[in-house]
């Protein structure tokens, strides 16, 4: 992932009803969410001056820049993905590459970022199902992992990646994958502060704004008792994943601090910084890892309305408009 907060929001084809999402993922990645009962319940456009890159839109008679990931191709570089389809409950073969578009090549050399090459998330429309994988790099530039979706229905996979050139930023790439069987998409949980997962509960504080950085805090508990041993997973206490409902814009961001650095505890509370792009309904999905073991605890949350477990303003835009 890239250092600091950074935002890609991605446009999928599929706009559908949201459902709820937290999980027990492998002792170390990928990290899964999957459905529970709902009473348990970045990268993207670089930062720059709004009025200054509203200035330069108009004074060259564009259309305002859209979001980085809104397609499958951005940047120069294009989601070439392989297995487009897949069935559900089957253990399956991803297979994708990136493409620089300007030579038609794969592309075969890539910064390491928080200790990979390129993180792959793959979450169904409804954000019933969630994964946060770490694909294998064949020499000729083909990725791979081994995925199981448990439910029918439309998927986005998203490819998070730096090329390894000079000045090159992150990229967030996103393709439409469909997985075969009988889908049933559910609704989106109410907000809540608190989740279970796998006998953690985890607690939010703190509202997601759009338009303006926010703090959020996440605190880890078990059994009643603060957890203040959290490992490092891939460099950090946590990692936190926001998808818009509607479009699964997405975002993500690191937490402030790292393990190390002299003033990051391993816990309870982990900490970040995040702008939503909009008003809306998200989903936030926060990793952590704890005894050898990734859990993944999902939140749902309204930017532009009411922090978490506060009732929803009537006029809070709703997951069905796509925000």
């Amino acid at each position: 992932m890239h250092t600091g907060l950074k935002i890609t929001a991605f446009a999928a084809a599929l706009a559908a009803t949201f459902g709820s999402a937290y999980a027990v993922g492998g002792a170390m990645d990928p990290a899964v969410a999957e459905k529970q009962p709902s009473h348990q319940d970045g990268h993207g456009a670089k930062d720059r001056p709004a009025a200054e890159k509203g200035a330069a839109e108009k004074s060259a008679g564009e259309a305002p820049e859209l979001p980085g990931g809104l397609q499958i191709s951005q940047g120069g570089y294009a989601l070439d993905l392989g297995t487009p389809r897949v069935e559900a409950g089957e253990p399956a073969e991803l297979r994708f590459a990136v493409v620089d578009e300007d030579s038609s090549r794969k592309v075969t050399a890539f910064r390491r970022e928080y200790g990979k090459e390129l993180h792959l998330i793959v979450a169904s429309s409804d954000l019933t199902t969630y994964r946060h994988l770490h694909p294998e790099r064949a020499a000729d530039g083909t990725w791979s992992t081994p995925v199981e979706l448990p439910e029918a229905g439309g998927y986005r996979v998203f490819a998070d990646f730096t090329p390894d050139v000079k000045n090159a930023e992150g990229v967030t790439l996103g393709a439409d994958l469909a997985v075969s069987g009988d889908a049933r998409p559910e609704a989106l949980p109410e907000a809540a502060r608190t989740v279970a997962v796998d006998g953690y509960e985890v607690t939010l504080d703190g509202a997601l704004r759009p338009g303006a950085g926010s703090e959020l805090k996440l605190e880890v508990e078990k059994d009643g008792e603060p957890v203040t041993d959290l490992q490092p997973y891939l460099g950090a206490y946590g990692h936190l994943v926001a998808l818009r409902a509607g479009d699964l814009a997405y975002l993500h961001v690191h937490p402030n601090g790292e393990p190390g650095d002299g003033r990051t505890k391993p816990g309870p509370e982990v900490s970040f910084t995040a702008t939503a792009p909009s008003k809306g309904a998200y989903r936030l999905f926060l990793d952590f890892r704890h005894e050898g073991k990734v859990r993944t605890a999902a939140f749902t949350v309204h930017a532009g309305g009411a922090a978490a477990g506060e009732p929803v303003p009537e006029n809070e835009e709703s997951a069905e408009h796509g925000h």
